[in-house]
């Protein structure tokens, strides 16, 4: 059983920057694809991005935060980060990390195992 806690959320303005990471416990961290997503109020979850497997993790990214967000993992410390630039309004949501043996896709559903979230607000 991997356990998954997200930290770093807070209130930062329009144009600022704000670090998640997501700590894993009880797993091989680095077997594991580690996906990034976020829920708005009254929204469905949505895909940020993902890094895959191993130490070669090749990521990927949703179009919205191409360019602003990078996924990098520390497989040493069980972390993955999630650096976030150029934070808009339109960011505030609860992110929460996933993690998946062999899963690395869109779909929340499909990762075995899911976080609690951290709170993201972007003041305009």
């Amino acid at each position: 059983q991997v356990q998954l806690v997200e930290s770093g959320g807070g209130l930062v303005q329009a144009g600022g920057s704000l670090r998640l990471s997501c700590a894993a416990s009880g797993g091989t961290f680095s077997s594991y694809s580690m996906g990034w997503f976020r829920q708005a109020p009254g929204k469905e979850r949505e895909f940020v991005g993902v890094i895959t497997r191993w130490s070669a993790g090749s990521t990927y990214y949703a179009d919205s935060v191409k360019g602003r967000f990078t996924i990098s993992r520390d497989n040493a410390k069980n972390t993955v980060y999630l650096q976030m630039n150029s934070l808009k309004p339109e960011d505030t949501a609860v992110y929460y990390c996933a993690a998946d043996p062999s899963y690395s896709g869109m779909n929340a559903r499909l990762y075995d195992y899911r976080g609690q979230g951290t709170q993201v607000t972007v003041s305009s």
